[in-house]
């Protein structure tokens, strides 16, 4: 693999910039102070979450879980207080247990006053805003996301670390088919059992407190919490009509049929998906 593609960083952006530039283009790109001056870049911290919200009662999910490897549909592994849960990632100490994809703002209103969705990614979708967190050495599984929205994902509290690969590199990342994500391991990359990951070019970088990450739709991501720390993200449709299209079939059909495959023939269909993967792969690789 070669992640040395350089990302793009500015500290601020003119919205006529930024939709020329990169989200016409479909190009990443790193704007410093969108937070800026807002009440989340003075209030926001792991401590500010549990003195207002210590008592809600979080999913949490355990990435040591493995079964969540057969299929995109995931489900919580525990129940735990949000401010037990913040106590364990703010310990400098590795852990496998992580919330993501939560919508906070609809426990407390008052978020999204806090920080409201930045002027450059207003749209249908700004009146939501999903969180996540980890803590020290959390990792999240390579994929894309499944509604094949565009991405605004702002970090907070610490450092994490972003591997980013462009749609292109899909089957050479050995995309399990009906799904949007891969087995692949790019901490120790098996180039004996993928040798198309010699093919692959991305972006390795880190985000840092107040740093946000714009993401095209269809991009690969995965993603190391360095610290324990947290993350906000605003959607918006893309403008080029297939990939809402593309997330409305993954969503409607891909997933459901993978769902009642995976629970009709279990590790028999993960194989099967495998083989598939390989065969693209293989493909691409002597094109």
């Amino acid at each position: 693999m070669h992640f040395n593609l350089k990302i793009d960083t500015f500290d601020t952006i003119s919205v006529k910039d930024f939709n020329r530039n990169y989200f016409r283009t479909q190009i990443p790109v790193i704007i410093r102070e969108l937070s800026k001056g807002t009440l989340a870049d003075e209030k926001w911290s792991i401590d500010y979450f549990k003195s207002t919200m210590g008592n809600l009662m979080m999913d949490i999910y355990d990435n040591s879980n493995k079964k969540t490897s057969a299929t995109a549909y995931t489900s919580a592994d525990l129940k735990m207080r949000f401010g037990d849960y913040l106590d364990i990632i703010a310990k400098d100490e590795p852990t496998d247990l992580r919330i993501f994809l939560c919508n906070l703002f609809k426990h407390n209103p008052q978020l999204k006053k806090e920080f409201p969705c930045p002027e450059i990614f207003k749209g249908l979708l700004d009146d939501v805003g999903f969180m996540f967190f980890g803590g020290k050495n959390t990792t999240v599984r390579i994929h894309y996301d499944v509604d094949c929205s565009n991405v605004l994902h702002t970090h907070f509290g610490g450092k994490k670390r972003v591997v980013l690969v462009p749609p292109c590199h899909s089957n050479l990342l050995y995309r399990l088919p009906l799904n949007t994500y891969s087995l692949v391991d790019l901490d120790a990359p098996d180039y004996e059992k993928y040798p198309g990951l010699k093919f692959v070019k991305g972006y390795d970088f880190e985000l840092n407190d107040g740093d946000s990450l714009y993401m095209p739709a269809g991009y690969w991501h995965y993603m190391t919490y360095l610290e324990g720390s947290f993350s906000v993200s605003y959607r918006k449709i893309s403008h080029n009509i297939k990939h809402p299209l593309e997330g409305l079939i993954n969503l409607g059909l891909y997933m459901p049929i993978d769902k009642l495959l995976n629970k009709l023939f279990g590790k028999s269909w993960l194989e099967t998906k495998q083989q598939i993967a390989q065969k693209k792969a293989n493909q691409m690789i002597h094109m």
